[in-house]
């Protein structure tokens, strides 16, 4: 896909738009990488890409997930525009951060200032290559700014007479070399006011020492497209940091009924039948619409199925959504979206066309092979996720728990949609003895090794939550994080490392998909790609349970040592935010596409025991 620049860097009033492609980048990473708001270097220049406003999206490349357009509340999914013209001229981009400087001339101002010939980022004074500002400053409800180095080096040190109107203010940008750190960059100024470094500009008190506050911007939807309003404080951040922008995603998984061949073929039909309902025309008239359609070329359904499939969805969308208030997504492992999935996955599927989206059977034998823990093994031979951008926010990631209520704009004004993909593969889902995790979860050493992640996660909630004004009052605000919980979480990473060395695929290639509550114990490992690497069938082929019994084996003697012990076991917090005990990179964390949670919520004692308790270890069998 590609990207394209909004109006020329020069143009004025009455120029006409061009849009000239800058760049590429795969459609899959706009969900996840380079989505509404993000920062993206193209060569010389840095942009930020543009609200959903700006999109040009085409009928040909919408998709449909009832569920989640549903619980997101929107009419439909959008594929992010390609290159071609026949589906889409790519996305739009803005020059961000607008503050350039030359290394030659050391000039620090904004790129239009500079006089660079169109299409090219040049000095136009020396003729020498522009450098985008290394620094932005970014607040936790998405908005983002240029640097403010004219209020640093001035509110730092400057006089009355030094921001009096009558002084030339020309601020250059120098760096001693001598070191690596910040105390090598100066800024000067042309009115005299004596030169500041850039020591210290990183710290959380910088800029709220120097009265400096956020200005509510927002550049991705335009100049004119700032909060007049935002208590938050606003962060240094380097222009290419990970903390400018993390991605909300919300997926689904496409089950029954929706998944089955008559609702994909009604989706392209549903929005006149839906007009048809609203409007209290008679079932009979219905019917007759139904019949003049391509739905009944085949002769696979009749117009009396077409209408109750409509009809269906029609309930949906008519319902109130699950979770309708501010904790919608609350701990995702839980919501009604995932507990309907754990019960078409534990039931599985009887007969299934071969155009339909979803097919779970359970493994073939009686269950005496199955290992020690595991109920259940479900094999999911065909599956569709539908992946969908819902917001952003910046300096610090989106609680893994799904609590988070921060939410940057995607648009400046109101869009019925939200960019989206859909992928396919292959999983097995495992289901854990519920009797056992009953009897596991009472025993001290869980309660007591979850009840320290629980702390810290509190903690957490609770200080995010006093710093965005929330008027819930601090015992209202805890953790949902259990032993089983860790349990499940830190099972489906031992077997998503395993799998990947015994089956060939990446770990990066596979995904979790948790199903953790007082009554549910269920994971869903997959392959869910846009390419063939999703349905070679080998992951279907750990599920059998002879397979599953000698793999879960491996996983656990694994586990039962890491090279970075005893302080990995031995850890009374690790991880982001303290939020695991004994994980690390040489044990359970996985690449973080295939994590869920941000590898947090992670402890392989909860598996395997700890050295002065084993039987804080699900699988611990006794002496």
């Amino acid at each position: 896909m590609a990207l394209r620049s909004g109006r020329t860097r020069q143009a004025g009033r009455n120029d006409e738009v061009t849009r000239t492609p800058l760049g590429a980048v795969r459609r899959a990473q706009t969900i996840t990488t380079y989505g509404v708001g993000s920062l993206i270097a193209i060569e010389d220049q840095s942009y930020i890409v543009s609200g959903l406003d700006s999109w040009r999206v085409w009928p040909s490349d919408v998709i449909y997930e009832p569920r989640l357009q549903h619980w997101l509340r929107v009419a439909r999914f959008q594929l992010p525009p390609a290159d071609e013209p026949s589906s889409g001229d790519g996305l739009r981009v803005r020059i961000f951060p607008e503050v350039y400087s030359c290394g030659v001339c050391k000039k620090l101002q904004e790129f239009k200032r500079f006089g660079s010939p169109q299409g090219k980022s040049v000095c136009g004074s020396c003729d020498k290559p522009l450098t985008p500002s290394r620094f932005v400053v970014a607040c936790e409800n998405g908005h983002v700014d240029d640097f403010p180095y004219f209020e640093w080096v001035h509110k730092k040190t400057a006089t009355d007479r030094d921001l009096s109107e009558k002084v030339k203010h020309e601020l250059t940008l120098e760096s001693s070399g001598q070191t690596a750190s910040l105390r090598s960059v100066v800024i000067k100024c042309s009115c005299g006011v004596q030169p500041a470094s850039l020591e210290g500009a990183f710290g959380k008190g910088a800029m709220p020492d120097l009265g400096i506050k956020c200005k509510g911007r927002r550049p991705w939807l335009g100049r004119d497209a700032g909060e007049p309003a935002c208590n938050a404080t606003p962060r240094t951040l380097q222009r290419g940091a990970s903390a400018a922008w993390f991605a909300i995603t919300r997926s689904a998984l496409s089950i029954p009924p929706w998944s089955q061949s008559l609702q994909q073929r009604l989706n392209s039909h549903y929005e006149l039948l839906r007009v048809f309902l609203e409007s209290g025309t008679p079932d009979s008239v219905i019917l007759k619409a139904i019949e003049k359609t391509d739905l009944m070329n085949d002769g696979r359904f009749t117009a009396e199925e077409v209408l109750a499939a409509v009809h269906r969805r029609h309930e949906l969308e008519t319902s109130a959504p699950p979770d309708s208030d501010e904790t919608a997504f609350m701990f995702e492992s839980a919501n009604a979206l995932r507990r309907e999935e754990y019960h078409q996955l534990y039931d599985g599927t009887r007969i299934v066309a071969r155009d339909e989206n979803f097919e779970c059977v359970q493994a073939s034998g009686d269950g005496s092979a199955l290992p020690y823990g595991i109920r259940r093994s479900m094999l999911v031979k065909r599956l569709r996720e539908v992946r969908a951008l819902e917001s952003f926010t910046r300096v610090t990631m989106p609680d893994a728990a799904g609590g988070d209520t921060r939410r940057a704009a995607m648009a400046k004004s109101s869009v019925d949609w939200l960019p989206a993909i859909e992928v396919s593969g292959e999983g097995v889902f495992l289901v854990v003895d519920e009797q056992l995790v009953r009897e596991w979860e009472q025993r001290p050493g869980p309660v007591t090794r979850a009840h320290q992640i629980w702390l810290n996660h509190t903690r957490l909630l609770r200080e995010r939550a006093a710093q965005s004004g929330s008027v819930k009052a601090p015992g209202e605000i805890k953790s949902p994080v259990t032993p089983r919980y860790l349990l499940l979480h830190t099972l489906a990473h031992v077997l998503i490392n395993e799998w990947s060395l015994d089956c060939g695929y990446p770990a990066a290639a596979l995904r979790e998909r948790l199903y953790v509550d007082h009554d549910m114990a269920g994971v869903l490992i997959y392959t869910a790609t846009s390419d063939s690497a999703g349905s070679l069938g080998g992951v279907v082929a750990q599920g059998e349970h002879r397979k599953l019994y000698e793999t879960l084996e491996s996983a656990l003697a694994r586990a039962e040592w890491c090279s970075q012990d005893p302080p990995c076991m031995e850890s009374e917090a690790s991880g982001i935010d303290s939020l695991n005990l004994a994980a690390c990179y040489a044990c359970v964390l996985l690449p973080e596409t295939s994590c869920e949670t941000n590898n947090v919520f992670l402890d392989r004692a909860m598996l395997i025991g700890a050295p002065d308790d084993p039987a804080t270890g699900f699988f611990y069998k006794g002496d």
